[in-house]
């Protein structure tokens, strides 16, 4: 029978080249997809797509060729257009332009790939509204891509694209545009034009210059030109009303950029620049900022001003040229976390130092010349939340228990209660904590319990004891910052760290990590990774130094294939 049916082709090896063709593709998935409307064919090695899948839409199924009874749920003829195809991770060189055909199409993905051009036919896709190109080897785009008026989300990052035309503006709808990783040596004016975009990343190219249109852009939120050649940012930048997170590491900066109208910035990254000095005007702006990154530059002093930033929560000077620390930065209500690692400060005794931000604070305050903080001696009286802990376990067993309180915060007084006692275990569970505090010591272990909070942001563990990573924070998903420096941690668990898709710091350095697992450079979330002060031979102080973005690459070119 199988043999009289190869027979009826009209030339029987294209029958043959037909059969093969198909072969790493199984039926059932494509039976499957007319059903769902979704066909995934990432990793399985295609070097071309079927032309059973460009057809997926137009071509009888071969079931209703058969004399066969169906049920309800195999009726071929109720078949759903396809509109998601997953290509992504295979040995795709090109795509035919019978990708036409699947003109349902509202997602196509296609990354990590071989493809050096696409056809010009990819802009009768209307429906389109993702599409994602990365990690391939376009040079060049065609003119057909930008008909994809719906196009909401288009990636890019990781080709080899010289230059972005002005068509780019067409893509009115936009919201999230990805051109990281390529040689772009400016970004076309037409940018004005894309008014519904939110999150823009332009990191790792070789600009020189931001275009002023792209003070325009009043709806987004994030834009990230790390790694360029930007000596200064235009004035007009100041402008964007919305912005919330802008990434400016790695450039050839000297100021901090002036943005009065950025009155909802939350992050600035301003890591690996050249900027020696903060000046008052840039810094009385910042009021809403959370987090400033400072890193790797060459600032010399901190301005009293410094207390204009009310809301800042992360302070990272690290590496810098710094000798001495205004006392107004105790003042900040909501300081939390302070690095100054790598820098010649004098005047403040290494022990504390090393005692973490909560103790640094509280030197600074007592420094001030109004004699700081009239703390009262500690007694009883004193203490209020002592009649809340429960005194005999913190000095038998080792356990300081705050739980079910309900509070934002853990009062001072709760650790004066502990005073020189060693803590082993600690509980905040069942409270409304937006970070965990970070002036306890001793801790070797976190409880499970902590999974319940699940509004936590920032985990501050740093100078600890802990010999591992502690198994809860990789069920916290909506952690975004990790600090768990100084320590004794020996190892992380990669697969359970990239389901932390918030996560965008890690704090790893000085701990016991003899081997960095190569999968941790799936964790593309990760915008500052340190893990400097390890014993691990690999990756090189060399490509630490170039920064998150280098060593996450370096390290998924170690996964094992």
């Amino acid at each position: 029978m199988s043999r009289f049916k190869r027979g009826a082709h009209v030339d029987s090896r294209a029958g043959f080249r037909q059969e093969k063709e198909d072969c790493p593709v199984p039926y059932g998935l494509l039976k499957a997809a007319r059903k769902s409307g979704q066909l995934n064919l990432s990793g399985r090695g295609l070097t071309e797509v079927p032309q059973s899948v460009w057809r997926l839409n137009t071509d009888t199924p071969q079931e209703a060729q058969q004399n066969l009874s169906f049920g309800a749920a195999d009726r071929w003829w109720e078949q759903t257009d396809l509109t998601k195809l997953l290509l992504s991770s295979n040995k795709l060189q090109s795509l035919s332009e019978d990708v036409k055909l699947l003109s349902a199409l509202v997602v196509l993905d296609i990354h990590d790939n071989q493809l050096s051009s696409l056809p010009d036919s990819i802009g009768d896709l209307e429906q389109l509204q993702k599409l994602i190109l990365s990690l391939n080897k376009l040079t060049e785009l065609p003119s057909g891509l930008w008909r994809l008026t719906n196009l909401r989300c288009l990636h890019l990052q990781q080709n080899l694209i010289e230059q972005i035309p002005q068509d780019l503006g067409q893509l009115v709808n936009l919201d999230d545009l990805d051109l990281s990783n390529n040689h772009l040596m400016d970004i076309p004016e037409s940018l004005v034009n894309l008014k519904n975009l939110v999150k823009l990343n332009l990191s790792c190219n070789k600009l020189k210059s931001l275009p002023p249109a792209i003070s325009q852009m009043k709806n987004l939120i994030m834009l990230d030109c790390s790694q360029n050649q930007l000596e200064s940012i235009p004035p007009v930048l100041a402008q964007m009303e919305s912005l919330e997170q802008l990434y400016l590491r790695h450039n050839k900066l000297r100021f901090l950029p002036e943005l009065p109208c950025c009155k909802t910035l939350k992050e600035l990254h301003c890591g690996n620049n050249q900027i020696e000095i903060l000046e008052a005007d840039h810094l009385k702006h910042l009021s809403a900022l959370s987090f400033l990154e400072l890193r790797d530059n060459k600032v010399k002093s901190l301005p009293e001003e410094i207390t204009l930033l009310q809301g800042l929560e992360r302070l990272d000077l690290t590496n810098n040229d710094i000798s001495s620390l205004p006392c107004g930065l105790g003042t900040l209500p909501k300081l939390k976390s302070l690095t100054l690692e790598g820098n010649p400060l004098r005047g403040i005794r290494r022990d504390v130092l090393t005692k973490g931000t909560g103790e640094l604070l509280k030197y600074l305050r007592s420094r001030q010349p109004d004699g700081g903080s009239k703390e009262e001696p500690k007694t009883a009286m004193t203490l209020p939340s002592q009649a809340k802990i429960n005194v005999h376990a913190i000095k038998t067993l080792k356990t300081l228990d705050y739980s079910e309180k309900h509070e934002a915060s853990i009062p001072d007084e709760v650790f004066d209660a502990v005073d020189d006692s060693p803590v082993a275990n600690v509980n905040f569970s069942k409270n409304q904590l937006m970070a965990v505090p970070s002036r306890n010591n001793l801790l070797i272990s976190l409880p499970m319990e902590l999974e319940g909070l699940t509004k936590l942001r920032s985990v501050i563990l740093s100078f600890n004891r802990f010999k591992s990573f502690p198994e809860v924070l990789y069920r916290i998903s909506s952690l975004e910052t990790i600090l768990i420096s100084n320590n004794q941690v020996g190892g992380i668990d990669p697969v359970q760290m990239k389901t932390l898709n918030n996560l965008s710091t890690l704090d790893l350095s000085n701990n016991d990590i003899m081997q960095v697992p190569p999968e941790l450079g799936n964790c593309t979330s990760l915008r500052a990774l340190m893990l400097d002060g390890n014993p691990f031979r690999n990756p090189r102080a060399a490509i630490l130094s170039k920064g998150t973005d280098a060593v996450l690459e370096y390290l998924r070119s170690r996964i094992p294939t």
